[in-house]
């Protein structure tokens, strides 16, 4: 079918070079992942350095989420291990007491009470790394001198004060929640931001209060006031990492490197590392290398990407993403638009289904696949289908059901049965609604795909969401340009599909 082939070509061309992504390629011994914030993604580069090191083929993927995520995706064997906070573990992932451990000695039990706890998971934990990464309150010191403000106890007495905490901190029971009712904070329930916005809302003077992590190096640089936790509220975060106990029987040498960071970073040291990659924007990869260079005296070689290099990469990681998920969006809603136009009964559910689909919260879409598909690529391919449906099915129905009655008639006096009135007349003159439908598609999956970034698929995302977290305009721009110039020419291209299949009569005409 004519209208078919031209659509095929469309979709196959956006979906060409993605296919290229998808060569099978050497199985890994470790898989290293870790959370969405600085620090967490230079232990994460150390972790996957170490392990290079044991000549483990190892690969890493940063910003992969929250505590959630990452727990998941070891349990599942996802991932094989992760940098993580024995207070997190405590509250957040395992839900034991919330008592603080009143000396360092109790600490080490409470510890080897955590190892306990861990073992029936099938995942083991280190021995801390010899730092301590704490939430606290802090404020900008003008404020706080100011409202001679120095304890969380003095913050919440102030009623008028404009809080915000991170999005995370809010929803953990180690966070709003709790701190909440022990300082006795009146008021509705702050709103939430990105850790890094976060403190440039605070420095802006956007904000009063945020929550942060010790060992940020935002906090000496803007001269911040860490607040004390007078009423002993916060756990210790002492660094570790978590890793899948299997690991010890497939890469014991690996598990060894790890185990060697024992004591080894110290406080001074991981907040130098996260002042070098926030503030002065060297690239975190080197700060890891340098950091494993001076601790056990060998240089680990730095295979650093050009921009061309990580443009092209995350051009075919992008191209996959959109080029799977809208080809099966069409294969898939193309005949839904048509029986939902042929059966009325039948329509409005198909419409209303879809339509639910698309009410649904991208972020929360991506999400919400992660049980059933894991990290990467296939849940994200997966929530931006469900994403494409609506359009197409719509349009389609759309332009089937807008079809003139006589025309119809006519194709019935003709003789014609119902597959061909629909091949060589329905759908030819149905065929500019329905490639403004899958133009449409295209263009919000090229937007939507940005997200796939946050659940490790890469693609454009990646750039935007790291230069977000380091403050790096260029960063940001590396992926937003790309995939602005992508949408143009996904556009472009569907024109002139459209010039070529429809003729100028019928085609749809932007209001």
């Amino acid at each position: 079918m004519k209208m078919c082939r031209y659509i095929g070509v469309g979709v196959t061309l956006i979906a060409a070079t993605g296919a290229l992504a998808s060569q099978p390629s050497t199985s890994v011994n470790v898989h290293i992942g870790s959370k969405k914030f600085t620090e967490s993604v230079l232990l994460g580069h150390v972790l996957t350095q170490l392990a290079r090191s044991r000549d483990a083929v190892a690969t890493y993927t940063a910003e992969l989420g929250g505590t959630r995520i990452l727990w998941d995706a070891l349990l599942a064997g996802r991932i094989d291990g992760y940098p993580e906070y024995t207070g997190t573990i405590r509250r957040e992932i395992l839900g034991l007491d919330k008592t603080p451990p009143a000396s360092r000695a109790d600490a080490k039990d409470r510890n080897r009470e955590l190892e306990r706890a861990l073992a029936p998971f099938g995942v083991s934990m280190t021995a801390p790394l010899g730092f301590e990464n704490n939430y606290a309150l802090g404020m900008r010191r003008e404020t706080a001198d100011r409202l001679h403000i120095r304890t969380i106890s003095q913050l919440a007495s102030h009623r008028g004060l404009r809080l915000a905490f991170t999005n995370e901190f809010i929803n953990r029971s180690d966070g709003w929640p709790g701190l909440r009712d022990i300082y006795g904070f009146a008021g509705s329930r702050p709103p939430g931001l990105d850790h890094d916005l976060a403190y440039r809302a605070l420095e802006a003077g956007g904000i009063d209060a945020t929550d942060f992590y010790s060992t940020d190096a935002e906090i000496a640089a803007y001269d911040f006031i860490v607040l004390r936790d007078d009423r002993g509220y916060f756990p210790r975060y002492a660094a570790v990492v978590l890793y899948r106990t299997d690991l010890e029987q497939r890469a014991p040498a690996v598990v060894t490197a790890w185990k060697s960071l024992a004591g080894r970073i110290l406080t001074p040291s991981i907040t130098g590392m996260n002042a070098a990659a926030k503030i002065d924007h060297v690239p975190e990869q080197r700060v890891a290398a340098e950091f494993l260079a001076r601790t056990f005296g060998k240089s680990t070689p730095i295979h650093g990407a050009t921009t061309w290099t990580r443009l092209r990469r995350r051009t075919v990681e992008h191209l996959s993403l959109v080029g799977i998920s809208l080809t099966a969006a069409v294969l898939v809603a193309l005949p839904l638009g048509i029986l939902a136009a042929k059966r009325r009964r039948w329509g409005q559910g198909i419409l209303a289904i879809v339509g639910i689909v698309q009410t649904v919260p991208s972020l929360a879409l991506l999400v919400f696949m992660i049980p059933l598909l894991g990290i990467g690529g296939p849940p994200a391919i997966a929530a931006l289908f469900l994403y494409s449906l609506l359009p197409i099915v719509r349009n389609t129905h759309s332009g089937l059901t807008s079809i003139p009655t006589p025309l119809t008639e006519s194709a019935d006096a003709l003789g014609l049965r119902p597959s061909e009135r629909l091949r060589r007349i329905e759908l030819p003159l149905a065929a500019g609604s329905i490639l403004a439908g899958i133009k449409t598609s295209a263009v919000i999956n090229i937007g939507t795909a940005t997200l796939g970034a946050l659940i490790g698929a890469g693609g454009y995302g990646q750039p935007i969401l790291t230069g977000i977290r380091l403050n790096d305009t260029g960063l940001i721009l590396e992926g937003a340009i790309p995939a602005a110039l992508l949408a143009l020419a996904v556009q472009g291209l569907f024109d002139l599909i459209e010039r070529g299949l429809v003729p100028t009569g019928l085609r749809l005409r932007d209001s």
